[in-house]
């Protein structure tokens, strides 16, 4: 899973700055297709053009938080960057995932907010058809430079259910519900424009008392199995995603925290940054622990009480897998698995890279497998700007377990 990074890392000595490298390093272990936001709103539904800035946040904010670690300001045409990677991806013989990040913190990377700005002016309701209108746009662009077949597929959107795609819907039952009719006219809308080519939109783990709120009109099922247990017990024990006050600052800073970490109140952007923590879902109190996080004290309570926590995360795997499953086959579409598996941790956390998460990969790949999915990941971290790219051995076995052939044929 690429998402944004490909695009917000290409600064000097980060991962992307050289994209056949980013492509050789993933071929070698066992991938054959990759997950982006393609930009599209930005490329081709903003009314923005030329060279767009990306960078950090700003100052040392989210610098050890996952996906916000970006260490360089870089100016890039988001189209040609765009083409660049298309065109990579077919030296080394990579198919894409077409997808969008951009109404949950895509747009929080950029130089100014006139893109953050462009997305919130469309009315909510009509959101889904305009990013349809943009993919599109994009899947027209690719054809007409020879490169329509890199693209494997096309998603409306991340995790449909979490972000501003949710704007102004009543809140009284499920936002996968609730969302049903605006998703279904985006993708009337690109199967309009696209006919041959399968679009869909993706679900945060698998919702299931929701899943009539699934649109009929998607091509592929696509789900993101994170099943928490344990790092649930954290992230709601302390308030982590609180939106509401809930923020258990002083026993984070005892527990869970380095010293010196300045008060939570003060932790934020640079002044004239501050639009970034509207720009982005991630919550506040998250980011604040996730940057000042002792990895070891983070690490140790996750291990600590796993026990308690370990058959239950492994039936919800079981469970949610083999609803997907059912799911999609009763639908006549296949079933891709986009992100998993355990849940959000720090930079510097490893227990999703140690010996139990590193078991939870091989479990979920092999439940993938049994079920027929079409694709499967890894793990969400096991990307190029993560430590766990580093865990060559496990990607080689999981994709090749996955795809029950040599490495090189394997498809994840």
């Amino acid at each position: 899973m690429w998402d944004f990074s490909w695009y917000t890392r290409t600064g000097p000595g980060e991962p992307f700055e050289d994209l056949d490298r980013a492509f050789t390093e993933a071929v070698e272990r066992g991938y054959n297709t990759i997950r982006i936001c393609a930009m599209p709103y930005l490329i081709f539904g903003s009314g923005l053009s030329g060279e767009t800035e990306f960078g950090p946040l700003g100052g040392e904010y989210a610098q050890g938080t996952r996906w916000y670690d970006v260490r360089h300001r870089v100016r890039l045409d988001p189209r040609a960057h765009l083409l660049a990677l298309l065109r990579a991806a077919r030296r080394h013989g990579v198919v894409v995932i077409l997808s969008s990040w951009e109404y949950q913190q895509s747009s929080s990377f950029a130089g100014d907010r006139r893109w953050f700005d462009a997305l919130m002016a469309v009315d909510p309701e009509d959101r889904p058809v305009r990013l349809a209108d943009a993919l599109a746009d994009a899947c027209e662009l690719a054809e007409a430079e020879g490169l329509a077949e890199v693209i494997a597929f096309v998603e409306l959107h991340n995790e449909v259910q979490g972000g501003y795609l949710t704007e102004g819907l009543p809140g009284r039952e499920p936002a996968v519900v609730e969302l049903r009719e605006r998703l279904a006219r985006g993708l009337a809308r690109f199967h309009e424009r696209q006919p041959a080519v399968p679009v869909t939109v993706n679900y945060a783990r698998v919702p299931l008392d929701a899943f009539r709120g699934i649109p009929e009109n998607i091509d592929v099922g696509v789900f993101h199995p994170y099943v928490y247990g344990v790092l649930d017990e954290l992230v709601v024990g302390y308030g982590l995603r609180a939106t509401d006050g809930g923020f258990d600052e002083e026993r984070a800073r005892a527990d869970l925290m380095r010293p010196g970490a300045p008060p939570f109140d003060q932790w934020r952007p640079p002044a004239g940054e501050e639009w970034r923590l509207k720009a982005t879902i991630v919550g506040k109190p998250e980011i604040y622990v996730h940057d000042w996080c002792d990895a070891e004290a983070w690490d140790r309570f996750l291990y600590e009480r796993y026990g308690e926590h370990r058959v239950s995360m492994l039936r919800t795997l079981d469970t949610w897998i083999s609803a997907a499953a059912d799911l999609c086959a009763g639908r006549g579409i296949p079933l891709v698995f986009g992100e998993g598996w355990i849940g959000y941790t720090p930079l510097t956390g490893n227990f999703e890279e140690g010996p139990i998460g590193a078991e939870f990969c091989r479990q979920a790949v092999r439940l993938s497998a049994r079920v027929g999915a079409w694709g499967t990941i890894v793990c969400s971290n096991a990307a190029p700007h993560h430590p766990m790219w580093r865990d060559i051995a496990l990607q080689r076995e999981c994709n090749g377990a996955f795809a029950g052939t040599e490495v090189s044929a394997a498809r994840s």
